[in-house]
């Protein structure tokens, strides 16, 4: 089935109830066609297109349409001393499997990536990490221990997401662009972004950044703030270099007490100095 026919199939099939749907003969097949895609990379929540991110919503309705066709099932793993570990989810969505010719290091320990989420050849992926539905991971990026990929979000090239990275994905509101990290971006540790931020190419975000939709980003570059707006998702330049800073809080009451607010801070733009501070040992690749 082509990919246009599976888009106009996905979109009939997301007007009707779960019950309607389990009982419709071709729903599983056009679901299962569906999820080929995007396990081969070849359906994507979000693509940019004239230079802007675009949200395909029937991606989104498909991975929706999984859920409400999915019945619980139990599934479990086997260890050599004997006990099992057992778990329960719908049965559209097992436990991804990866083969050495797909080029995937997925290293042991705890890790799991959930069917229809798309991991390119030379992916790193280290224990424990999750990476859920509708995620795209492109060739050569690196997925560190404790790092979540949320469902729908879309990485770009050679990232590195560092320990305990929180990366948000946005299934809901189908329209919505899901949070997007582009080529070459480096993400320090504790770092979260959620809420549809775009992380522009080639930025740097430093330990225990937080962008979300709510909180400005100041540029002591260009003299600017950055925020999200009724038409655009938060957006971090590229080649940004983001810190976690603060700024004071205006009032008698917070003058008294000295208080101050987090706030992302924009402190200079990528240049020598940071790429070689970055840069990761193609050994570990």
């Amino acid at each position: 089935m082509l990919l246009e026919e599976v888009r106009k199939s996905i979109e009939n099939l997301a007007v009707l109830t779960a019950p309607d749907l389990r009982k419709h003969a071709d729903a599983r097949d056009v679901f299962m066609e569906f999820q080929s895609l995007l396990n081969e990379g070849k359906a994507r929540a979000a693509e940019k297109k004239d230079g802007c991110w675009q949200a395909n919503s029937w991606v989104k309705q498909g991975i929706l349409l999984g859920m409400k066709l999915g019945l619980l099932q139990e599934s479990t793993i086997a260890f050599p001393d004997g006990r099992n570990w057992t778990f329960v989810d719908k049965d559209t969505y097992p436990v991804k499997q990866f083969r050495k010719e797909d080029g995937v290091r997925v290293v042991p320990g705890g890790s799991s990536v959930r069917d229809g989420a798309y991991l390119a050849p030379s992916v790193v992926m280290m224990p424990p990490a999750y990476v859920n539905v509708g995620a795209y991971v492109d060739a050569g990026s690196m997925i560190d221990s404790h790092a979540l990929v949320g469902s729908c979000a879309q990485v770009g090239r050679n990232v590195h997401l560092s320990a305990a990275v929180q990366v948000g994905g946005v299934l809901e509101p189908v329209g919505a662009v899901p949070v997007v990290i582009e080529d070459d971006v480096m993400v320090g540790g504790n770092c979260g972004i959620y809420e549809g931020t775009i992380v522009g190419s080639r930025a740097v975000l430093g330990t225990g950044v937080i962008l979300n939709g709510s909180t400005p980003v100041y540029d002591i570059v260009h003299d600017r703030v950055i925020r999200k707006t009724e038409d655009a998702p938060l957006s971090i330049p590229e080649g940004a270099v983001v810190v976690a800073g603060s700024r004071k809080i205006k009032g008698s009451f917070a003058d008294e007490h000295g208080l101050s607010i987090y706030t992302p801070v924009i402190i200079k733009y990528r240049d020598e100095k940071t790429d070689s501070a970055t840069a990761l040992e193609s050994a570990l690749r």
